[in-house]
């Protein structure tokens, strides 16, 4: 499963862009997936969207990809005027690798970036631009490592490379944390951080780890096949939408 990147390429693609989702509803027949879905990412916002399995989060995103027809409407504004559809940088939940699987980081990245066929020796010049597109996320020691060799927090700061190139005007990661340790959410999510403030782009994540929103989310919207309740993570965590939904005590967060 490779990471994938809709909209313009070019050189000059980062910078801030705002994402404003109104009216959005979405249909698989007869079944209702999304209802009349209203919300704006800001630009430079880390956006953190939570609910149970099935309430419609990964369609949400296939539909900001342009993936799934909707009715109502999606909107971009981008920094210095414009509503021209923006690169967004997309890391689906993460793949899995079997480990004696031979492919290498460079391998998969090569092959994600180039024409290059990977059976033949790598050209100085493609290990060197993967090296550092690497770089970016601190990853560049993993260039020869086995796909099927790298921890939970190792392939999303692979996948998160690959979503970088080129730098998008909007990162989706959809369960960026799923898979990985504690150490590795908190490398992770200041990576993320990092991220957000040198290529100044918006994120829009989806997580079931409730307990570190208030580290790193800006805003928190709780989605169950429509838009329940948008706040800052206090706001969303302690709402009785959010215990309803997830039948837990009031400010225990934790994960669900």
């Amino acid at each position: 499963m490779s990471v994938h990147r809709h909209g313009q390429t070019g050189p000059g693609c980062a910078g801030s862009c705002c994402l404003k989702v109104e009216g959005l509803g979405v249909n698989f027949g007869h079944e209702e997936v999304l209802r009349d879905v209203s919300f704006h990412l800001h630009c430079g916002e880390i956006v953190a969207l939570i609910g149970p399995n099935g309430a419609g989060k990964s369609s949400l995103f296939r539909t900001i990809l342009g993936q799934i027809p909707h009715t109502g409407s999606i909107e971009f504004q981008r920094a210095g005027g414009g509503h021209a559809r923006p690169l967004i940088g997309y890391v689906p939940q993460s793949p899995v690798f079997d480990r004696g699987d031979p492919v290498s980081v460079y391998d998969f990245f090569s092959a994600a970036i180039s024409r290059y066929p990977v059976f033949l020796p790598a050209p100085k010049r493609l290990r060197e631009r993967v090296a550092a597109c690497l770089r970016r996320v601190h990853g560049e020691g993993l260039l020869d490592k086995r796909m099927g060799a790298l921890s939970g927090g190792e392939l999303q700061r692979v996948l998160l490379a690959l979503a970088l190139e080129p730098v998008p005007h909007i990162l989706v990661l959809d369960e960026p944390l799923s898979g990985v340790d504690i150490d590795g959410e908190r490398q992770l999510m200041d990576m993320l951080d990092e991220v957000r403030t040198t290529f100044d782009l918006s994120i829009l994540l989806s997580t079931h780890d409730f307990a570190t929103l208030g580290q790193f989310a800006d805003k928190v919207i709780l989605l169950k096949n429509q838009v329940l309740r948008v706040g800052t993570p206090d706001e969303v965590l302690s709402s009785p939408e959010f215990q309803a939904v997830f039948h837990l005590d009031l400010g225990k967060g934790g994960r669900a």
